[in-house]
């Protein structure tokens, strides 16, 4: 008897590549605690990312209550 399809999903392989960055995002700053927002950038390696790719996940990241901005501009994993 054959296998049924598969079920349809919206998710598409951008959707899956932005979720590792966030991931990222999140693990760097467990392990290294709160940095600012360009010390994060550094930590996960984001100049080599594509143009946007960081400041879409880090706002992605922060609308999902992942992070958290501090008052003294550090970012912080909640």
């Amino acid at each position: 008897m054959p296998m049924p399809p598969p079920k349809p999903t919206t998710e598409g392989p951008n959707d899956r590549q932005v979720a590792r960055e966030m991931q990222q995002l999140v693990r760097a700053l467990r392990d290294q605690g709160p940095l600012v927002p360009e010390m994060l950038a550094v930590a996960v390696g984001a100049p080599y990312w594509e143009d946007g790719r960081f400041e879409r996940a880090l706002a992605f990241c922060l609308a999902d209550g992942l992070l958290v901005s501090r008052p003294d501009g550090r970012l912080a994993a909640s």
